[in-house]
């Protein structure tokens, strides 16, 4: 029996949606029959057949204001995915207590200001609604130059079996600890394709994901094939991140047989 992911009739607000992996997430959405909003502090192209709105996902405000609109055109709203999300490198040390503050008003407070917004609508939803939690690998492992952004993850991983329990049974609320993620920006993010290819050879699949798996993954959790699923936390990183030091001691022995 072929199992298919249908989302028809579902209305999906996917929060950072028109670029990157929130891109791909919501062309996965589109394509799995669901009407879909991408939001953003600033105007944006999005997947074709989705609409995009303007919102500062850190604002209460602006996330109350979203919301409403979504459902004052759609009638409904059936799926968020927290996608926005994001930091530049900067050594905690040096770091300002201003910037610590925005990364983790992005990539947590965020999360936790739509939820709360979508869930009171979900609430009275006869189908209730999902919601996904768009996380980190840098949730389960040290962040060097990134440490404010993997502490925002792990609370976020936190965030999401608190918000199931709290919420169901009407709210299912799950996470993707997402892994290393081929994007338009990836050449200038690590250096060049050639610093690419490298890291690539030392992730056990080979490769980094493309955006639209994550979507599929995404897409799964919304549907009635996880309708048991909540609180969960699925770990979408081609099979993890190899020891530092057995990259090293491979390498040397490499090295040596030459």
């Amino acid at each position: 029996m072929a199992l298919n992911i249908d989302l028809t009739g579902r209305v999906a607000l996917v929060t950072g949606g028109a670029r990157g992996i929130g891109r791909g997430i919501s062309e996965v959405l589109l394509e799995a029959g669901a009407t879909v909003v991408t939001c953003g502090r600033s105007e944006a192209e999005p997947p074709a057949g989705a609409t995009h709105l303007l919102c500062d996902v850190r604002d209460a405000d602006s996330v109350d204001a979203l919301v409403a609109a979504i459902v004052a055109d759609h009638g409904r709203l059936d799926l968020v995915v927290n996608n926005a999300g994001g930091a530049p490198y900067a050594l905690a040390a040096d770091a300002s207590p201003r910037f610590h503050d925005k990364i983790i008003g992005l990539n947590l407070t965020s999360s936790l200001l739509v939820s709360q917004a979508a869930n009171r609508v979900m609430q009275t939803q006869e189908s209730g609604g999902s919601i996904v939690n768009i996380s980190s690998v840098s949730a389960n492992r040290p962040s060097p130059g990134t440490a404010a952004y993997g502490a925002a993850k792990a609370g976020l991983d936190a965030l999401t079996t608190s918000l199931a329990q709290e919420w169901g049974p009407r709210v299912r609320v799950n996470a993707i600890d997402v892994g290393l993620v081929r994007t338009p920006d990836s050449a200038d993010h690590y250096g060049g394709d050639a610093t690419v290819a490298e890291i690539e050879r030392t992730i056990p699949l080979g490769r980094m994901a493309d955006t639209r798996e994550i979507g599929g993954v995404a897409a799964f959790l919304a549907s009635d094939l996880a309708s048991y699923v909540s609180g969960a936390t699925v770990a979408c990183h081609g099979g993890g991140e190899q020891p530092v030091f057995l990259y090293v001691s491979q390498n040397h022995l490499k090295g040596e047989t030459k």
